[in-house]
């Protein structure tokens, strides 16, 4: 295909590997890349926004082959992708892709993430857009998640990409000839056990840490086509899970539940 403007960023930060694995193997398929992230690693941010603080943003190419464009900014995820769309870059992106994130963002999770929000970030301003995972925090192979991704969004370009529809992929964390078959997925549902931890500090004084057990709910309801497995139950299973997200969460259960008012 034609070479595409692309736009990535990340919630992990300009240093870490994913991105600059996602990048560069863009940039060797002959697209233009921009690289916009935060200087430091923001995960679970969510889709907050910087607004009592200045935000800035510092070139930093020499950290990706030549070619690339790259900033690295102070801000959150979401306010990486505002910048580079109404500050930095010349041109809008034909595409926003967001990863490859160290860890997953599977179910629910995909309401705290960074990745996930730096994506829809795109969808909502009318962009195509992607975020890529690699489904384990210790996996450090991101060469496959990489080629995985930009095969996904280059089709989804080529036959039509159905507007207001973030994409969500997930890669197993195993060597490209043991990868699974990628399948569209449901979100599942994530819960966690025990979520905070209580400490004294040196002076005595309780401080409680964030350090919850996932508890999949594989029993759960969840929408979408019933056909699908959740994408929970598909990397499980060694395969790659694609889900359509878009930026509206109206509830989607009976009305005739509802009191009238």
């Amino acid at each position: 295909m034609a070479p595409l403007k692309i736009l990535i960023s990340n919630d992990d930060g300009v240093f870490a590997e994913g991105i600059r694995t996602l990048a560069n193997a863009a940039l060797a398929r002959g697209h233009q890349v921009s690289v916009v992230c935060p200087d430091q690693e923001r995960s679970a941010t969510g889709h907050g926004l910087t607004l009592q603080t200045p935000i800035r943003a510092e070139r930093a190419d020499e950290l990706f082959d030549d070619g690339v464009q790259a900033w690295a900014c102070s801000g959150t995820p979401s306010d990486c992708v505002k910048l580079a769309l109404f500050s930095l870059l010349d041109e809008w992106p034909d595409l926003v892709l967001s990863g490859i994130n160290h860890g997953p963002n599977l179910g629910t999770d995909v309401l705290y993430s960074g990745t996930v929000s730096a994506a829809m970030e795109g969808t909502i301003e009318g962009l195509p857009a992607l975020a890529v995972s690699s489904a384990d925090f210790q996996w450090r192979q991101f060469a496959p998640a990489a080629r995985l991704a930009l095969d996904v969004a280059e089709r989804m370009l080529a036959e039509g990409w159905p507007s207001n529809m973030l994409l969500n992929l997930n890669v197993p964390p195993r060597p490209a000839e043991a990868i699974g078959e990628l399948r569209w997925c449901n979100s599942a549902v994530r819960r966690y056990t025990d979520q905070f931890e209580q400490r004294v500090d040196p002076r005595g004084r309780s401080y409680y840490w964030l350090a919850g057990e996932v508890v999949n709910d594989l029993e759960a309801q969840v929408s979408g086509p019933a056909a699908w497995p959740t994408d929970v139950a598909q990397i499980n299973a060694g395969g790659v899970s694609l889900t359509p997200l878009q930026p509206d969460i109206f509830w989607r259960g009976r009305t005739a539940d509802l009191p009238v008012w």
